[in-house]
């Protein structure tokens, strides 16, 4: 995931893998359709901090890249 924080969009889907961390993204609310927002990203990147659903969620690298998503334009 690539975005800053401020920028947002829309989860797609789920990249080919564990079915685990799928499992556990839709368990924090990260299902296809869900539009979220990044709210802050570690110095390094890792982990990333997202709005979703009037929470906040931290995913650290891998996990963000197991989403399929569609930023929001603006």
């Amino acid at each position: 995931m690539d975005l800053r924080p401020g920028e947002g969009g829309t989860v797609l889907g789920f990249a080919p893998g564990l079915a685990e961390y799928r499992r556990r993204l839709m368990a924090m609310g990260l299902t296809p359709g869900t539009p979220f927002t990044v709210t802050r990203v570690a110095p390094l990147g890792d982990p990333v901090q997202l709005r979703v659903r009037q929470s906040a969620l931290t995913l650290r690298k891998d996990e963000a890249a197991m989403l399929r998503i569609e930023r929001t334009p603006g």
